[in-house]
This record gives structure tokens, sequence and C-alpha cells, in this order.
């Protein structure tokens, strides 16, 4: 845990703001965040041989993530808006699941962290495969999206036990 538990964006009589970074040091700053998608076999079947009928849902996801980390601060009120210097989002199919498991990665050098957009990216990701394949399988999941891990900043490294 942190080693001050307050909450950074609650002032003194509870009113949400925006975080003051302008006196905290640049540095470069990575996160990744994993999620997934369970579906039925048959529908991870139909998503591998490229025979949905909104196309290509892997690269459309996959672009989708992408282009979600450089809108966070649009979708999370009180997130910096960021430029980003790098953001990759992998899309792995995972026979066990059966799905697909989503893993993004956010970089920047600044002077606040980039959590939030690893996050987003891999949440509109998983969000848009659920589109793409909804016709076929009402019932996928989409679960798991979590923080593995994060790099930079006061607070330094950290990463999730057993990752």
């Amino acid at each position: 845990m942190a080693e001050d538990p307050r909450l950074t964006h609650i002032g003194a009589s509870g009113e949400a703001h925006m975080v003051d970074v302008s006196d905290k040091l640049e540095t470069v700053r990575i996160a990744t965040a994993h999620g997934f998608v369970r579906m039925a076999a048959e529908t991870l079947d139909i998503i591998r041989q490229g025979n949905a009928k909104k196309g290509d849902v892997i690269g459309t996801a996959r672009l989708a993530g992408i282009m979600a980390a450089k809108q966070t601060a649009n979708l999370i009120p009180l997130c910096h808006p960021l430029m980003l210097t790098k953001v990759t989002v992998a899309i792995t199919e995972d026979e066990d699941l059966p799905g697909l498991r989503i893993a993004a990665t956010a970089k920047l050098s600044g002077k606040t962290g980039v959590e939030m957009e690893a996050l987003t990216a891999v949440s509109v990701a998983c969000l848009t495969i659920y589109d793409m394949a909804k016709a076929v399988d009402k019932a996928m999941q989409i679960g798991g999206i979590e923080l593995v891990s994060k790099t930079g900043g006061k607070s330094g490294d950290w990463r999730r036990d057993g990752d």
C-alpha cells in the first residue's frame, strides 16, 4: 500500500479535483494492464478464422485499445491529458478460457503515471471484442481487468504479486 493512504483527488472538504503535478519531476513511466474475454469455443474459432460478420475482431480491438488510451482524459474526469510516446495492445488466444487475453502497455516521459491509460486500453479492447462477436455469443464475459505493473514516478516501481 502507498505510504500516504489519503485519496489524491479528494480535497479537505470532500470535493473532487485534478491533482496538481506541476512540481513533480518528469520520469519515464510505463504501465501494463491485463484483461480477458471468455467466450464459447465456437466463437473463438469464428474469430480465429476471420469469419466474424463485422470483420477483423483482433485487429479492430487492438486499434480500439490504442485509440482509447489516447482518449483517457476525455473519458475519466480527473485524468490529465498525456502525450503518450507508446501504446501497445497484444491480444492472444487462450484455449483454456476459452477466449482472448488482452495486455496493454502505455509509456511516456512525464509528471504523471499512465496506469489509467493502460487500463482504459484493455477495457475498450475487451468491449470491442464483445461488440464485434456478440451476434454469435451474447454470453461472453469480460473480466480480470487489472494493473499488473507500473514504473517511474515518486512512488517508484510496483508489480502485482505473482506476475
